[in-house]
């Protein structure tokens, strides 16, 4: 068997990039270094050859990335072609319903916001293009989950931690699998409160032109305004609507 050729300059690259976040904006070379696990000469040169190119900036002491960086996940969102198409459909669905609308993809074990309308702000998290969330404890993640070949599918149960997030997170295989199940015979899905205490949200998938599930979109609100019944009979309707003519448009699209 042939491995696979890969070039480790570019991965250790990549991990200095990914050890930026949320919870470590700015960071010291002995920080990037421990983070990354590589040594404190090979991380100096990775991150001041970011500095170089105009990715991160540095005040001698601690290091941060630039909006530059976005380049690089436009050029995926570019490619797609998914978000423009889907926007505009996302503002009209948020704006019937006066509730949030999002887009996700599904990346390994959590779900990308690729596109986004928010009617207000419902979530202790500030949800943006990129942000991601553990795929089994949100209603797009879900469906992502459950539109999967089963040989990936098994993957994924077998190889992931299924964190608690909140105290109805479901964090067993068996369990996951069986909601699972569920949506792929329905075709769509309630998440209660499953990521974040006091949200509810439903999910439903977007399709290609082959009939693949490609992304997933949501409508999420509070559970003081919606109850699981009203969400059903509410929302769900139209957000099926919103999912069938995304689906249309980007069959179209790849089609011209």
């Amino acid at each position: 068997m042939t491995d696979t050729p890969t070039v480790q300059s570019l991965a250790r690259g990549l991990a200095v990039l990914h050890s930026f976040n949320g919870d470590r904006p700015r960071q010291s070379l002995t920080q990037v270094a421990e983070v990354t696990g590589l040594a404190r000469a090979t991380a100096r040169r990775f991150l001041h050859t970011l500095v170089a190119e105009g990715y991160a900036r540095t005040d001698g002491a601690e290091f941060w990335l630039t909006p530059r960086v976005l380049e690089l996940g436009y050029s995926y969102l570019s490619s797609l072609g998914l978000p423009e198409i889907a926007q505009p459909h996302l503002r009209e669905l948020s704006t019937k319903l006066d509730e949030s609308c999002s887009v996700s993809v599904l990346d390994r074990d959590t779900v990308v916001y690729v596109a986004r309308t928010a009617a207000h702000r419902i979530m202790a998290t500030n949800i943006t293009i990129g942000t991601r969330f553990p795929a089994h404890a949100t209603s797009m993640g879900q469906v992502l989950l459950a539109n999967l070949p089963p040989a990936q599918l098994d993957e994924f149960l077998a190889h992931t931690e299924l964190e608690q997030v909140t105290s109805h997170t479901l964090t067993t295989p068996d369990e996951l699998r069986a909601r699972l199940a569920e949506v792929r015979n329905r075709g769509w899905v309630i998440v209660d409160q499953e990521l974040e205490v006091g949200l509810r949200s439903i999910a439903a998938p977007i399709r290609d032109g082959n009939g693949r599930t490609v992304a997933a979109i949501n409508v999420s609100t509070q559970t003081s305004v919606y109850s699981t019944e009203d969400i059903t009979t509410r929302l769900l309707p139209q957000l099926l609507e919103t999912c069938e003519a995304i689906s249309h448009d980007l069959a179209t699209t790849n089609l011209a």
